[in-house]
Formats: C-alpha cells, structure tokens, sequence
C-alpha cells in the first residue's frame, strides 16, 4: 500500500501474490486475470509478469461497471468497515489497519455467499479437492 498507483506497485502485488501460491505448490497457469482498463495493468512489464506464469489477462468493457463487481464491492466492504469509521493520522496507520482488516476478512469474517465461511477456510478445501483430484488422475 502506497500513496500512487504506479505500475511497480500493482506488479510487486501480483508478485507477492504468484510467490505465495508457488510456495503452496498450487498452479497458476489456469487462472484468468481480470483487471479495469487502468495504465498499471496494460503495462508491458505486468503483461510480461502474467504470461511468464501462463496467466491469461482479461481486461473489463469500456464502461461496464458489471465487469469488476466483485472487485468493487470489495473495495466498498473495506471502505465500510473500516476506512470510513474513523479519522485516520497518516499512512502507516491505515496501512496497519489494512493489514489486519485483510487477515481477519480472509480468515475469520463469514460470508454469506460461502455458507457463512471464511473465504480461507473454503480456499483451502479447494485446493485440497484440486490435489485429490490430481493424484486420483
């Protein structure tokens, strides 16, 4: 989290992204990428990023709200539940609070459209269900 939206940022994510799921043994190379039309994701050097790991990139309609909807909704969860409930002092404060706010969402927070369960909790099952699978082929 930073106060620009530069490409490097967007790739450094997408990086820390792929190194975890690399470090999980999970592949990647099925996965579709979706983004808006913003600069930092049309960059050649995040394009370079996503076909090194056979990622498949999709960029959204022009002018198409739909096309991001479970991105934006996100983003107006986090803004609800925590940007917006308090004056911040700085950066590193909201950073910090982002930090935790994104574990607890990812580990603890239930969601409706899950069976009331964590989002890791389901990920995992996921993955474990793609391992079995494999190892049944």
């Amino acid at each position: 989290m930073t106060n620009h939206m530069r490409e490097s940022l967007a790739r450094d994510a997408l990086t820390m992204a792929l190194a975890a799921k690399f470090r999980a043994g999970e592949d990647v190379s099925r996965l579709v990428h979706h983004s808006d039309r913003g600069v930092q994701f049309r960059s050649i050097r995040y394009g370079e990023t996503l076909a090194e790991s056979e990622i498949v990139a999709s960029v959204g309609s022009r002018g198409d709200s739909y096309d991001n909807a479970m991105a934006e909704a996100l983003n107006s969860v986090y803004k609800a539940e925590l940007i917006d409930r308090r004056e911040w002092s700085g950066l590193i404060e909201v950073m910090a609070a982002t930090s935790k706010w994104i574990g607890w969402y990812n580990r603890q927070r239930l969601h409706s459209a899950i069976g009331y369960r964590p989002p890791f909790e389901v990920q995992a099952e996921w993955t474990n269900q793609g391992a079995t699978a494999s190892v049944a082929a």
